[in-house]
């Protein structure tokens, strides 16, 4: 079966689900809610014109879907300012490209002394990180909502403004978080988690539809409606079942998460390239385990893509480098039909086995037959 995109990530399930929204195992089962989480609508400050939106990375490490989609989702509604904040100067590493953001945390602060409406946390390296913590808790004191995504709960739950408020993140993680961080009331089987100024997604694909509840809150549904047909998703509810993903036992056959991979790929980039679609089609081919891939161009001169963020290019093409395969350009009119694209490919490739694995992780009902 191999469902779309569209299907993917607004909510449809692999299983049904019958439990009623009940405590278990320190989580609250949020499956059987009565009514879908809603994003407080925006209320304009400072006398802005529109929100100002912040999309922080840590330079040693963060997961590129959780940064990428929410940067073009935002970007490309046009509701918002949207400014990409590196939290020191250098480039960012998300693994397996790199990128050259908009601002440092330090630059920002100062155009920008009143703070920004909403950040965005994406899941990073080290949830711990000092210089993070301290620019997401300075944040929100000046009155920003904070939205994690996936992974990124991890860093905003260690700065405790999670503390007494109900939250969510990937399925992988409910038992440890759970131990981590007791005072949070923390959610399952939900897609994102809106409680006040504080607001949290599930795995990676939950962030197309979290970052179209907050186009919503800002523009409302109609605006929210031409923006997620836009980038190919129907519908941005909450409702989900994480539990279909878990329950699953994946690909016993992966290779082991200390092995090195033995396939070079190369993903081509230009001027202009969909940032969503890129970020798909890179985590979706190093989530196999058997790839490194690398951005290719023509020069390493950085590339500005679709809506502003600026990928540095790790290889000029013919330069040489051992390259085993080259995906073909990336042509994807609807952003989110890159990842059914490459878990076609990887399925032919590198076996369903490999793209059940990665729709799995990324919480996607892709190849599973």
């Amino acid at each position: 079966m191999v469902l779309t995109a569209a299907a993917a990530l607004t909510g449809t399930m692999l299983v049904g689900k019958t439990a009623s929204a009940q405590k278990v195992d320190g989580l609250f089962d949020a499956s059987n809610n009565p009514a879908p989480e809603k994003i407080a609508p925006y209320r304009a400050r400072f006398g802005r014109t529109r929100p100002l939106v912040a999309i922080v990375g840590l330079n040693e490490g963060t997961i590129i879907s959780d940064f990428c989609i929410p940067f073009g989702v935002m970007a490309r509604s046009g509701v918002a300012d949207v400014v990409s904040v590196a939290v020191t100067p250098g480039p960012v590493k998300m693994q397996p490209l790199t990128f050259q953001l908009q601002e440092t945390a330090a630059s920002f602060d100062k155009l920008h002394p009143e703070g920004a409406d909403y950040i965005f946390v994406p899941a990073v390296e080290n949830d711990n990180d000092p210089g993070l913590l301290r620019w997401i808790k300075a944040q929100a004191a000046k009155g920003s909502t904070v939205i994690s995504i996936c992974y990124g709960a991890m860093a905003v739950a260690n700065t405790g403004l999670f503390d007494g408020h109900r939250a969510t993140s990937h399925y992988s993680n409910e038992q440890m978080r759970v131990r981590r961080f007791p005072k949070v009331r923390w959610q399952k089987n939900i897609r994102y988690v809106a409680d006040g100024k504080v607001v949290s997604s599930a795995g990676v694909s939950a962030s197309m539809p979290t970052s179209i509840a907050l186009v919503e809150a800002i523009a409302g549904p109609a605006k929210a409606a031409q923006v997620a047909r836009d980038v190919g998703i129907d519908g941005w509810s909450s409702k989900h079942d994480s539990d279909a993903f878990q329950s699953d036992p994946g690909n016993a056959d992966m290779p082991p998460r200390d092995a090195r991979p033995d396939v070079t790929l190369a993903i081509p980039v230009q001027a202009g390239d969909d940032e969503i679609a890129l970020a798909l089609t890179a985590e979706a081919y190093s989530r196999t385990g058997n790839t490194m891939a690398y951005a290719v161009a023509a020069s390493k001169a950085p590339l500005r893509l679709a809506h502003g963020l600026v990928v540095l290019p790790d290889i000029v093409a013919g330069d040489g480098t051992r390259i085993d395969r080259t995906l073909a350009r990336l042509e994807a009119h609807e952003a989110t039909r890159a990842l059914d694209i490459a878990l076609t490919d990887i399925a032919k490739t590198y076996g369903v086995k490999a793209a059940r694995n990665v729709a799995l992780f990324m919480e996607y009902p892709g190849p599973l037959g």
